[in-house]
């Protein structure tokens, strides 16, 4: 397995708080992440993928702890990253799974010339979208898109940093739970039991008219 090693980001608050509009160099520092030797790695089902970050994507599977199958799902491509963003300011939207109305911002790369797709006859290609939130780093879902063509969604608490993605960040809530004191459930049980001889007691008195007509 190959092992991606991002800089530690030493001038991340600067960074933050400098670019109103995010600038590549900037983006390269909140998308990476701590420990920085480690790639992003997620198994879905058959398939393990790993990515490293402005490097490659991969698709593969392990038998015995050996790699007996592998597609190269793309090569990081600054160029065609670069023309993506140009008019985007660096953030694009997309339809966010967590509510039918809202939508997700996120920062894309582009990864071209993959493994050759057999179906298209066309190398693979990934547009990787990273988006804020936590708690970790992680792949969070892959989609493809069209036949070899695909998607893939990176969880970055660090991109939650920066001002355009604030809003994007979760609202937590603590909820505290407290025991009911113990006359509650007594006189709880004593109401019910109480609602309880009411109704049959209301029962009694509308059959009883019907068994004299009888």
């Amino acid at each position: 397995m190959s092992y991606l090693k991002c800089s530690k980001a030493n001038v991340l608050s600067e960074l933050v708080f400098a670019f109103p509009v995010p600038t590549k160099r900037h983006f390269a520092f909140l998308v990476c992440f701590a420990p920085d030797t480690v790639p992003y790695l997620q198994q879905e089902g058959w398939w393990t993928y790993e990515l490293c970050h402005e490097q490659k994507l991969r698709q593969f599977h392990v038998e015995d702890e050996k790699v007996v199958q592998e597609f190269v799902l793309g090569v990081y491509d600054e160029e065609a990253t670069a023309a993506f963003n140009q008019n985007l300011k660096d953030v694009s939207t997309l339809k966010d799974p967590r509510s039918k109305d809202a939508s997700q911002r996120y920062h894309a790369h582009q990864y071209t010339n993959g493994t050759l797709c057999d179906l298209t006859n066309q190398p693979r290609e990934t547009e990787v979208r990273f988006v804020c939130s936590e708690p970790r780093a992680m792949i969070s879902s892959i989609t493809e898109l069209s036949t070899c063509k695909y998607a893939l969604t990176v969880q970055s608490p660090m991109l939650c940093k920066h001002p355009l993605f604030q809003e994007e960040r979760p609202v937590w809530h603590t909820i505290n739970c407290n025991a009911l004191p113990k006359t509650y459930k007594e006189s709880k049980v004593e109401k019910e039991s109480t609602d309880e001889d009411k109704q049959i007691f209301m029962v009694t008195e509308v059959e009883s008219p019907t068994n004299e007509q009888s």
